[in-house]
This record gives C-alpha cells, structure tokens and sequence, in this order.
C-alpha cells in the first residue's frame, strides 16, 4: 500500500443520506473502499458515525455506532455504540487522532459524507484545510461550510438520488482525476464477459408470468385477463434487458433503469433485439458516469444522466434502426423451426427428442435449447422445444427416479431419489439427480433416449407445445392440448421407469449371482 494515496473517510449517516444508502454503513464504506482500491487509493483512517433514523428528525438519545477503520487487518470495524451524544464524544476523540495523521503527512485526502466541520469533525477538517488536501464530498449544506472554511474542495455534491455503488465511484473518479491516477471502476466488465446464457436463464419468470395470463385467459371465467396478459407482453423484453445491462455493468440502480429503459423501447426487436440493447446499456453506463463524472456534473446529476443516456440510446436506436432487424432475425429462427417440423413431425420430433439428453449433457442447454424455448415463448407463449424440455427430460428423469424407489439397486437409491422424484414432477426442474444413475448404467442412460425420443415423436405428431419449469399440471395447463400433452408425459415416464425397473433387476442378478459363486 506504500504507493497508494491514502485517504480518510469521515462523517454521518445524515439526514437525506440515511435514506439514500447511510442507512447500510457497512455497505456504504466497503463499495468506497472497493472503488478507491481500483483507483490506487488506500483507505487510511475512517470516522463514521451511523444513526438508527434519519438526523433530520434527531435527538441526544438516538442509538449510534461508531465505525473505524482497522489498519491491521484493513477493514472497517464497528467502534462504541450508544446513545448519539456518547458516540459524538467518543468521535471526537477519533477527530483528533485523524487530524494528528493529517498533520503528519499520513493522509493525503478526505472523502466527507454529512460531515459535521464545526463539531465531530472539526479538527480533521481544520487539518486538511490547512494542508490544502483533496477533499471530495457529499452534504450540500455540510459540504458548504466546508468550503467555507477553505478546505480544497474538488468535488462536492446533494445526495438526492445518489446510491452508495455511485457516491463511491464518484468520489474515487474525482481523487483519481486530482492525483491522475489511471482509474477503471471496480465491477464493470468487457463485451467478451457478458454470459448471455445466464441472461435467458434468469428470465425464465418473466415468460412464465406472461404465459400464465394466457393460460388463465382461456378460461371462461377469467377470459378478462387477456388485457392484463397484452399488458404484460412487454414484460420478458424489459427483464432481459435489465439482466443483459447487469452482464456488463452493475452500477445498482443506474444500471436497472438503464435496462429497463432499453428493453421498453426495443421490445419490438424481439428477444434479441432486447438482450443487444440491454448489453449496450450495461455498457454505456461506466462510460457515461464517468463522463458526466469528468464533466463535473454533481452526484445527483451523474446518477440520473447515467440511468436516462445509457437507456435511451440503445433503445431509440432499436426502436427506429435495429429492431426490424432483430425482430427478422428471429422470425427466421422460428419459421425454420416450425418448417422443420413441418417436414415429418413424427421423425422431427423423434429426432428432437433423442438429442436433449446429450445436448444437456455436453452442457449446451443453455446456448441451444433454451435461448429456443424462449425464442419460442415470446411469440406463443408455449413451446416445441419447451414441451421436448419437460417431457423428455423432466419426466424421463422423474421415470429413472421412480424406478429407484420402486426397485433400487442398493437400499440407499430409494431414500435418495425420493425427493428429487417429487422436484421433477411438482416443479419440473431438478433432471441431475437422475444423472448418477445414467452415468452407473448405460442402460439407463439409453433408456432416458429412448423415453425422450419417444415423447418427442408424440409432440411432434400431435403438434404439441408447452414448458418446463413448473408442476406437471401447470405443464398440463400451459399446453395447447391438455390431454395430448399427458400422453407425451407418461409415455417419457413409462419408458424410463421401465428401462430404470430392468436395469436394477439385472443388476441384481448379477451381483446375486456373483454372490453365489464366490
């Protein structure tokens, strides 16, 4: 840490501030410590006092803790708890102790957070005055009287709509701006790490939500949730969107809006068209914060240019130039899919089914079959690819697991595969608990091929869509056809229960007759 600047972190959880992140001091210390790390800045000396309530409405016996920096294992640590007067006193002691640093040569810079300059913190903002040392802030009224008092104020700002991640980030790029060090904020990542697989994994309940309006919305009954369901189309574009912005950036709430801002106006590019808007969001957000940082715009300013720009950019750029694009590319992904199909839907949709097991097991579930199943899911709602999922696998696997409970191999394989069994048909999820037993028994494993072919040929013969993810009987309910769909189901679970049943009974035998000659 020899040639970091170092710095002091003084001040309060305030007033504003208290509801703007002051009220997590841990929290909002550590993202200051993180983001002054990345800008080759150590933390020195820390004097915070954090309140249980806002100080707007404070009095002498308000609970209080004092938060201190520990230079020996160089975290922040909490100090003397009590009521507010005890804790300002004991600050003050903590005051004199920063200010001796400062006048020593110790501490280079100060970052202030509703500071008190003419009580708790008097001296060490005297020091630093005298010393004309950096100081970057937030506090309009605080910060002020700071100023006021000649301290060498390089930043200052309100805290109104300020988090911590962006107090932090700000108060860093301003100290690494004065000292021209080379600064990347902690957290933000390039093009090449975005995982765009997790993305649609994390949307899955976006879709889902959507496709449970349309599925209640066939029924009589509720047969008015189709407006809700219109309303609600929108939905998996925004979250996509949000989750792709997060891939590259995570500067908390500037990053979601941005996200969500993106993801509403490219809604119209399709699936596609959301996760490109979303990932060019995440990455303007740095960009733009840092821009509107050297431009020396105030916290709050930064905060909501942030969140607006990154947004809005991609999104009117999608919405008028790119999105009739994405929007093709996808119809296209869907239209060869359905041609396919349409080519022999039963050899088609055997020939789907005998692929999920390997495709899942050389992991590429979620760069094949699942960017499919929601490719598929934005325009039906339902899916092919989705019905093959919860049919060839979810209950493929449930028939392997029955068969263990039914007739095990060892007496250990019955109370294993009881719950699973139950997460695979009452959530529809949960398939690698099935894998110990496919990777003991080829036979096995070959019989989830078979159940899975199997049930695709049914699916692709009846036309059948639907998803996974949820209880058989939501599976049931979000299928075009209810009856056909149990038949795909049962015919997966048969086959691998019976396949499971044998291969146990086999195994039996042999280790029976193995018993018996030895």
């Amino acid at each position: 840490m020899s040639d970091f600047k170092k710095v002091a972190i003084l001040g309060s959880s305030g007033g504003n501030l208290f509801h703007s992140g002051g009220g997590d001091p841990a929290r909002l210390l550590s993202e200051i410590a993180v983001q002054c790390e990345a800008a080759g800045i150590a933390v020195e000396a820390a004097q915070f006092i954090a309140a249980q309530g806002s100080m707007d409405q404070r009095g002498s016996s308000v609970p209080a803790v004092l938060y201190e920096w520990d230079s020996g294992s160089r975290t922040f640590v909490r100090g003397m708890a009590g009521g507010l007067d005890e804790v300002n006193r004991e600050a003050a002691r903590a005051d004199a102790v920063i200010a001796r640093a400062i006048e020593e040569g110790r501490i280079d810079g100060l970052i202030l957070m509703s500071c008190d300059p003419l009580g708790a913190n008097r001296q060490a903002v005297a020091a630093a005055a005298a010393r004309k040392l950096p100081i970057v802030g937030t506090g309009g009224t605080s910060m002020g009287t700071v100023k006021s008092l000649g301290a060498n104020v390089v930043a200052l700002s309100g805290t109104t709509g300020t988090t911590n991640l962006t107090r932090a980030v700000s108060f860093a790029l301003a100290l690494s701006r004065h000292w021209k060090l080379p600064y990347r904020m902690a957290g933000a990542k390039r093009w090449r790490e975005a995982k765009v697989s997790g993305v649609m994994t994390s949307s899955i309940p976006a879709f889902m939500a959507v496709l449970l309006l349309l599925s209640l919305a066939k029924l009589p009954a509720l047969s008015a949730l189709h407006e809700a369901a219109a309303i609600a189309a929108a939905l998996p574009a925004v979250i996509l969107s949000v989750f792709a912005a997060r891939q590259l950036s995570d500067l908390g709430e500037a990053t979601l809006i941005a996200g969500a801002v993106a993801g509403l106006l490219a809604a119209q590019g399709g699936v596609i068209g959301a996760v490109l808007a979303g990932l060019a969001a995440g990455w303007l957000v740095p960009r733009i914060f840092t821009l509107s940082a050297q431009l020396q715009f105030p916290a709050t300013s930064v905060h909501i240019a942030t969140a607006v720009f990154s947004g809005l950019a991609p999104g009117l750029l999608m919405l008028y130039a790119f999105g009739s694009w994405t929007a093709a590319a996808g119809d296209a992904i869907r239209q060869a899919l359905e041609w396919t199909i349409g080519l022999e839907p039963a050899l088609v949709g055997l020939a789907f089914g005998l692929c999920m097991w390997p495709l899942i097991l050389k992991g590429w579930y979620h760069t094949v079959v699942l960017p499919l199943i929601l490719l598929e899911m934005e325009k039906y709602g339902n899916s092919f690819v989705g019905a093959l999922d919860m049919a060839g696998l979810v209950m493929a696997s449930a028939g392997i697991l029955l068969a263990q409970i039914a007739l095990p191999l060892r007496p250990a394989d019955r109370s294993a595969s009881g719950k699973p069994f139950w997460l695979n048909v009452g959530f529809g999820t949960f398939i690698e608990a099935s894998y110990v037993y496919m990777r003991r028994s080829k036979f096995v494993y070959g019989g989830a091929i078979a159940a899975s072919g199997a049930a695709g040929a049914v699916i692709g013969t009846l036309h059948l869509k639907s998803t996974a993810y949820v209880p058989f009987y939501f599976a049931l309910l979000f299928s075009n056809d209810a009856f056909g769909f149990a038949l795909a189901m049962l015919t997966a679970l048969a086959i691998a229960f019976t396949v499971g049943t044998c291969a146990n009974w086999a195994g039996k035998r042999k280790e029976a007759g193995s018993g018996a000659s030895d």
